[in-house]
């Protein structure tokens, strides 16, 4: 009696499907850029409940951007705590990562990417700045 069944060697057949991976999606290798747009004014009345909120100052680092914000003036918070106006720093790292204080107290610190705030948008570009549409 012949035997007729092969004994294939398990390491070849993962190295030939990786293989086979790599030349069905050559695009995987590409360096994909994410971006994040926020609506600040948006996000900080989602999280205070004060929708005048204005941008006054910003400040760019390697890592970072922080966004200097107030409240406007004649503002319904604004006459209500006689001429308190409220102040806050948002922090958007370029990783995802954010971190908003107003007066000193820490309102939201973790990822804008997980979904987090209705107030942020996700886009994603080839490197050439094609836009990546996903479904």
């Amino acid at each position: 009696m012949t035997n007729d069944n092969k004994v294939f060697d398990r390491t070849q057949i993962d190295k030939t499907q990786v293989e086979l991976n790599q030349f069905e999606h050559p695009a995987w290798d590409e360096p994909i850029i994410c971006r994040v747009e926020v609506d600040l004014p948006g996000w900080l009345a989602q999280l205070t409940g004060d929708r005048s909120w204005e941008i006054y100052g910003e400040d760019e680092e390697e890592t970072c951007i922080s966004f200097m914000m107030r409240q406007k003036q004649g503002s319904e918070h604004h006459v209500i705590k006689h001429n308190a106006l409220k102040q806050a720093e948002v922090t958007l790292y370029h990783n995802g990562y954010a971190v908003v204080d107003v007066d000193g107290e820490a309102l939201f610190d973790g990822s804008l990417t997980t979904g987090t705030s209705e107030c942020a948008h996700l886009s994603y570009y080839h490197a050439t700045g094609e836009q990546i549409m996903l479904n």
